[in-house]
């Protein structure tokens, strides 16, 4: 159950041009999450899923840390609980996650400092991920006696399952640069870069087809360790000639050969 009050702890706003911001708000704990906060997060996620007007999620966090993790207080409740409610709650968390990977909007995690255990598992989910040079990461759940096993395979895709080896097994801390080099994130810069960085990404982002963008969302996810094969030609072709008969398809291969704005743009006129 959540706590009361519990609701101001992820806060979820959608700005005039779309953007949804989803927030950690519990800086005085490093955004340490429990089962409210989880609860939270899914609840967001899932009804931003349902919005045809928000055109891209980040997720940020307020204070020095984007998130700590699990709350120890949450930890200590787990510690008593039987299998079952064990089992509940692990399901509730990996369904969040995956809530989140499959949102149709593009996500960014802006990782303004560090990231340990579930938080890592928040980032690997997002399409994009830039972080703070300032930021440490780590996957320590083993140094406790547990495994990363409801993110592990989120994390797993970010990194690869050679990285995974070595990072599950020795829970060490690693900063931003390493996160880059091995994937978990795309971008590391100055924090005072942050939010420009940021935000010419979504500048990006509002520059592009709206649904062309959830479909290549699920374009990577469907085609990722596929063969190429007859069934995945056909696949293939038909997705592209779906998108091209469609009217966002038409209004952006107009707006193209009539170099103009596509009126999904911001400050399109037309």
């Amino acid at each position: 159950m959540m706590n009361s009050g519990s609701e101001s702890l992820v806060s979820c706003q959608v700005d005039a041009q779309g953007i949804a911001r989803v927030c950690l708000n519990r800086p005085e704990k490093h955004n340490a999450f429990d089962d409210g906060m989880i609860a939270l997060m899914q609840s967001h996620f899932s009804h931003l899923a349902e919005r045809d007007d928000v055109r891209a999620v980040i997720l940020e966090a307020e204070g020095k840390s984007f998130s700590a993790g699990a709350d120890l207080a949450y930890m200590k409740r787990m510690a008593e609980f039987d299998y079952g409610h064990n089992l509940d709650d692990a399901r509730a968390l990996a369904t969040m996650l995956q809530t989140l990977k499959t949102l149709p909007q593009p996500t960014i995690a802006k990782v303004q400092g560090n990231a340990f255990g579930g938080a890592v598992g928040l980032i690997s989910c997002c399409d994009i991920a830039i972080a703070s040079d300032r930021a440490l990461f780590g996957l320590t759940e083993t140094r406790i006696g547990l495994i990363p096993a409801t993110i592990g395979p989120h994390v797993i895709e970010a990194m690869g399952p050679r990285w995974a080896r070595r990072l599950f097994l020795t829970a060490e801390r690693f900063d931003a640069h390493r996160a880059r080099d091995i994937q978990l994130i795309h971008e590391c810069c100055d924090v005072d870069e942050l939010d420009s960085t940021v935000d010419d990404i979504v500048k990006a982002l509002l520059s592009n087809g709206p649904l062309a963008m959830g479909a290549a969302k699920v374009l990577v996810r469907d085609l990722t360790g596929k063969a190429v094969d007859a069934h995945l030609i056909d696949d293939t072709s038909a997705r592209i000639a779906h998108l091209r008969v469609s009217e966002e398809g038409q209004e952006g291969l107009q707006a193209f050969l009539q170099k103009r704005p596509a009126n999904w743009t911001p400050g399109s006129k037309h």
